[in-house]
């Protein structure tokens, strides 16, 4: 069985290219700073940095809503690869191929407020008085979980 799971924040917004072809497919690579449970041997690197890749529509919703600090959890599973580079040299790569891919919390408790997910050309919606967002008319189509 090869599956992980993992949470961490996002090191910087991700990396979207689309495949050629007719049916064009988003690629999403992005770095997940992953907290160390333990630190070992007096290291001090207190976390692990872990490439991902999301591929179709979990790329464009990587490219969409994710950004630089967005804390998000993951499910997928380990791929290992080889190529050679330009100078010759055989490099050896493990990438996270991301099956699932959600926030891990809210906007409220994120650091800058917006959790690095809010649309950047729409505001926030206002809290009602009841403590639930109102979602403006016309946006379903936009919304991630349709």
């Amino acid at each position: 069985m090869n599956k992980v799971i993992l949470m961490g924040r996002l090191t910087r917004d991700p990396e979207v290219r689309y495949s050629q072809g007719d049916n064009a497919m988003a690629v999403a690579r992005y770095t997940l700073a992953v907290d160390r449970r333990f630190n070992r041997n007096n290291d001090d690197q207190t976390a692990d940095f872990i490439n991902c890749v999301a591929f179709g529509r979990a790329g464009e919703f990587a490219e969409k809503y994710f950004h630089k600090g967005t804390k998000i959890a993951i499910t997928g599973r380990i791929q290992t690869g080889s190529y050679t580079n330009k100078d010759g040299v055989k490099v050896y790569t493990t990438d996270i191929v991301v099956e699932e891919q959600e926030f891990a919390e809210s906007k409220n408790s994120a650091g800058n407020g917006d959790g690095g997910y809010a649309p950047a050309n729409r505001p926030a919606p206002a809290a009602a008085g009841d403590g639930f967002m109102n979602i403006p008319d016309g946006i379903d189509e936009e919304l991630p979980f349709n």
